[in-house]
């Protein structure tokens, strides 16, 4: 960056910095945001907010066609024993709040993922909205809604074990080793502790059974957990890659799945997200809507044509067929998130990808059509994250980049259509 372009973003990196929510507005020396918003028509925002609230509904009937057929979670999913057991502590109830990433395309609107684990973000859309100075502003800020409708959410949860007069004592547990996501951890104990909520941070090492039957964490008895550390991190870690050594420590955290299950079991606690998100979570997802689609709703049929790519399990693909049209198809793991374990046929060469479809672990992988996303003049397309809380849009994040969405895409505050 030039000295002047980076005089120019100093003021608002300033801006994004005071909030509290970003530590570092920078990445590898270049700018991690862009001043400059996208204004999105109403038009445009609706069509994106229909189109998330559609695919998490597809994924809602999805739970319930497993809670009936529970075999499909081993023929089908493939699901080692620890997420089994975190299917079966909340099934069919899977979410709370998720991010579905979606792109215009000549085609519609696109679905690459739901990300309804542990989605991540929230900080930096919020960031961005206030130093915009959109912040208050129903009518231009996107993320007006997502506080107040994620709060409501977690009260929703407590109220179940608490009644509704109760205020919860609320754990938010993380990976404690990682920082980035430090933001989106102060976020949520803002948003709580400004409605009295007491928080504990930890991770699942710091949890332990009280007597009474409930959830410690640092031995303070707790009555949610916010849970931002993946299924798949609680569960057996095992390589997607056949030609890679075994994981270090793979074992189940079975320790702290055990006292979470029991508080849960004997009412005492709630869980969000569930962990039944490990089930649609789960990219075979993508190849189950597509590989059964009969089995769904005549709404969620049409959904599932109109914004979720072709997608099948890599065991059922044509391997053939792979190899000939590398530049058709995107290959993804069934955790992998964000560029990690994402591998696009039309950014690797046939060497790459060869090597890739040969060394991908039985059961693992996932291949989904490649579309092409609606690109602006300097060839970059445009990622809309869109916030469903319960089931309904309420906030939006987004990211640029040319190639695939991973840590490198610029963030940018969207604005919606109407007053400077």
């Amino acid at each position: 960056m030039s000295a002047s372009g980076a005089d120019s973003y100093a003021p608002f990196a300033a801006r994004l910095t005071a909030g509290g929510l970003v530590a570092d507005p920078w990445l590898d020396g270049r700018p991690r945001f862009d001043p400059t918003p996208i204004v999105l028509a109403p038009a445009e925002h609706a069509a994106l907010n229909a189109a998330a609230e559609a695919v998490a509904a597809v994924h809602d009937e999805l739970a319930s066609i497993v809670l009936g057929e529970p075999a499909l979670l081993t023929s089908f999913f493939g699901m080692t024993e620890a997420q089994r057991l975190m299917w079966g502590l909340s099934a069919p109830a899977w979410h709370g709040i998720a991010r579905a990433d979606l792109f215009f395309t000549a085609e519609g609107i696109r679905c690459c993922e739901l990300n309804c684990d542990t989605p991540s973000g929230q900080s930096d859309a919020v960031a961005l909205s206030a130093a915009l100075g959109l912040t208050g502003d129903p009518a231009r800020d996107p993320n007006h809604w997502l506080e107040r409708r994620f709060a409501g959410m977690v009260g929703a949860f407590a109220a179940r074990l608490l009644g509704p007069a109760a205020v919860p004592t609320v754990a938010i547990i993380y990976p404690t080793e990682l920082t980035e996501d430090l933001g989106l951890i102060a976020l949520y104990r803002r948003w709580l502790e400004a409605r009295g909520a007491p928080i504990v941070l930890g991770s699942p090492f710091n949890l332990a059974e009280a007597a009474d039957g409930r959830l410690t964490v640092f031995d303070i008895p707790c009555d949610v957990v916010l849970r931002h550390y993946k299924t798949d991190w609680w569960g057996e870690r095992l390589s997607v890659w056949s030609d890679e050594a075994p994981l270090p420590d793979p074992e189940p955290l079975f320790g702290p799945l055990r006292a979470i299950a029991r508080a849960t079991l004997a009412g005492r606690l709630a869980v969000i997200n569930p962990f039944a998100a490990v089930l649609p979570q789960n990219k075979r997802a993508l190849a189950f809507f597509w590989e059964q689609r009969a089995r769904f709703s005549p709404g969620a049929q049409e959904a599932i044509a109109r914004h979720i790519p072709h997608t099948l399990r890599l065991e059922a693909a044509d391997r053939a067929a792979l190899a000939a049209e590398r530049e058709r198809w995107v290959l993804k793991s069934d955790y992998g998130c964000e560029g990690e374990e994402v591998i696009v046929g039309a950014e690797v060469d046939d060497a790459l990808w060869r090597e890739s479809l040969a060394a991908a672990a039985p059961g693992r992988w996932v291949v989904q059509r490649r579309f092409e996303a609606r690109r602006d003049r300097a060839g970059e397309a445009v990622n809309f994250g869109v916030y469903l809380v319960a089931g309904r849009a309420a906030g939006l994040y987004a990211r640029r980049s040319k190639g695939a969405t991973d840590r490198a895409a610029i963030n940018v505050p969207v604005c919606l259509q109407g007053a400077e």
